[in-house]
């Protein structure tokens, strides 16, 4: 068939519809960037630990389990165990944790009065080049993480040594109880001035890990101190008292002050 020829009219008409075809992506484009861009997606939400201070040696706090105590006295939980304690900032020291190693590093006086002194809260001492402070705790755990414990003050956690220290108030002399201990990781206890239990070598907080001869609450306060000794990674202890059928002696009242009593005196 034989095209026929197009007039003027039908020329200008697909010249038009040519141009305006032409000129849609054009529009779109502006279209899309003036009014229908993309709204940023928004921010992950943060994983992990908590992001390390620009200062450095500076405080990340607060530790997630431990808390500042609230009151003057703190009963012993359902359980048995001691949730409140002092706790000195960790010493650096090597991180060997078998017995030999760990009975010598203890009975070395890194600071003054190790073995004797009930401190208080801030209470600063020297060790050698390191000055350290004591810091009273309230764990919300039956366990205390000295990891949550040195990270939030941003201390180390490795290849230290820490030394804690509570006082337990007798409301009568109590013989035949005994002290059942777990650490993460050496550790070595002493009451009212007498070692009574050491665990060693690497390993697990474990409840009743370890447990101390027969022994004898006296009426009114009685220190607990602790030394732990960690090499890497987690560390942790937990303590509480077991009475002569090795159940755990509950509501024992804890309190940082040697001095003072919160049992009544006849």
């Amino acid at each position: 068939m034989t095209a026929r020829p197009q007039g003027p009219s039908m020329t200008r008409l697909r010249n038009a519809i040519v141009s305006a075809i032409g000129a849609l992506p054009f529009a779109a484009v502006v279209i899309v960037a003036t009014t229908g861009q993309q709204p940023s997606p928004a921010p992950a939400p943060a994983t992990g630990p908590p992001t390390a201070p620009s200062t450095p040696n500076a405080p990340r706090g607060p530790a997630p389990s431990l808390a500042r105590p609230a009151s003057p006295t703190k009963a012993s939980d359902r359980a048995g165990f001691l949730q409140r304690w002092l706790i000195l900032e960790p010493l650096k020291v090597p991180g060997q944790l078998t017995e030999g190693a760990v009975q010598a590093l203890v009975k070395k006086e890194h600071i003054p009065e190790s073995l004797t002194a009930v401190p208080k809260d801030g209470d600063v001492v020297h060790a050698g080049d390191e000055t350290l402070t004591w810091h009273a705790v309230d764990t919300t755990a039956y366990n205390v993480n000295l990891f949550h414990f040195a990270y939030a003050l941003s201390k180390p956690t490795s290849n230290v040594l820490f030394w804690a220290v509570t006082v337990v108030d007798a409301p009568r002399e109590m013989p035949g109880v005994r002290l059942a201990i777990g650490s993460n990781a050496a550790s070595v206890w002493w009451l009212n001035g007498q070692e009574v239990i050491g665990l060693y070598n690497d390993r697990q907080a474990v409840i009743d890990d370890g447990v101390s001869p027969r022994l004898t609450l006296r009426k009114g306060p009685n220190v607990i101190r602790a030394a732990i000794v960690n090499a890497g990674g987690a560390t942790d202890f937990c303590a509480r008292f077991l009475d002569g059928h090795d159940a755990p002696i509950v509501g024992l009242i804890v309190r940082l002050d040697a001095g003072a009593s919160a049992t009544p005196r006849p």
